[in-house]
C-alpha cells in the first residue's frame, strides 16, 4: 500500500465483501483492550479514541461500561456504517471519523486514551510511522495513555493480504519514546474465528 488512497480502497473492499466473522481480527469481546483501557482511564468521562476501530465490538463494550466520550476513527466508510447500524440509537452518542490515521485532522490535546489494536503494524514505512507519532503526540493530553497492539516478533508477517511490521515490547516502545514513557508491556494471543493463534505485543505508554 503506497498511498493513503490505496489503503482506503483496500479496506473498503474488505469491509464491503466480508462479514465480521470472516476476518482474522474479529473479537466478540475485546478483553485485552478493555482491561488496558479501564486500567488507564481516570473514569467514564475520560475521552477515548479507537484508532482503526472499524466495526469492532470495543465501542459497544465501552458504552456498556458507562463510557460517554468515545471516538472511533477508521479509513473505511463501510466499516463505520456497519458499526453505526449495529449500535442503532446508541451510535449518536459516539463521534465517528472517516480518515486515514496518517492524514487525519483531529483536535489538539483532545484525548485521555488513544487505543490502536492492529493499525500501527500496517505502517511499514518510516514516513507513515512518523506521521502517526506526530498526530498521537499532538492529540493525547499530557499524562494521557497511548495503548498500541501489534503483531509480536513471532506473529504473522502478513494480514489481509498486506505486509506488516512486527514488534517486541522494546522496539514498539522505542517508536514512541520521543514523547511517551513505557508504563506496561503485555504479550497476548488472539484466537481467530477459525481457531488459529496470532501473537500480539501491547504497550501502554504515558504522554510526557
Amino acid at each position: 500500500m503506497s498511498t493513503s488512497m490505496d489503503r482506503k480502497q483496500h479496506w473498503e473492499t474488505v469491509y464491503e465483501t466480508k462479514q465480521p466473522t470472516d476476518v482474522s481480527w474479529f473479537q466478540p469481546l475485546p478483553a485485552r483492550s478493555l482491561a488496558l483501557i479501564e486500567a488507564a482511564c481516570a473514569g467514564p468521562q475520560s475521552t477515548i479514541i479507537d484508532i482503526g476501530g472499524g466495526d469492532a465490538m470495543l465501542v459497544d463494550a465501552l458504552l456498556e461500561r458507562g463510557h460517554t466520550q468515545l471516538t472511533v476513527l477508521d479509513l473505511s466508510a463501510a466499516a463505520l456504517a456497519r458499526a453505526r447500524a449495529r449500535l442503532g440509537a446508541l451510535a449518536s452518542s459516539v463521534t465517528w471519523i472517516e480518515a486515514d490515521i496518517t492524514q487525519a485532522t483531529l483536535p489538539t490535546d483532545a484525548f485521555d486514551v488513544w487505543h490502536d489494536r492492529a493499525v500501527f503494524h500496517f505502517l511499514t514505512t518510516p514516513d507513515d510511522r512518523a506521521l502517526y507519532l506526530k498526530l498521537a503526540t499532538a492529540q493525547i493530553r499530557r499524562g494521557g495513555a497511548l495503548i498500541v497492539g501489534t503483531f509480536a516478533l513471532d506473529g504473522p508477517t502478513r494480514c489481509s493480504g498486506l505486509d506488516v511490521a512486527r514488534y517486541s515490547p522494546d522496539t514498539l516502545a522505542a517508536e514512541f519514546s520521543s514523547a511517551f514513557d513505557l508504563e506496561q508491556a503485555v504479550a497476548d494471543v488472539h484466537a481467530t474465528p477459525w481457531g488459529a493463534e496470532q501473537r500480539f505485543t501491547f504497550v501502554v505508554m504515558r504522554r510526557r
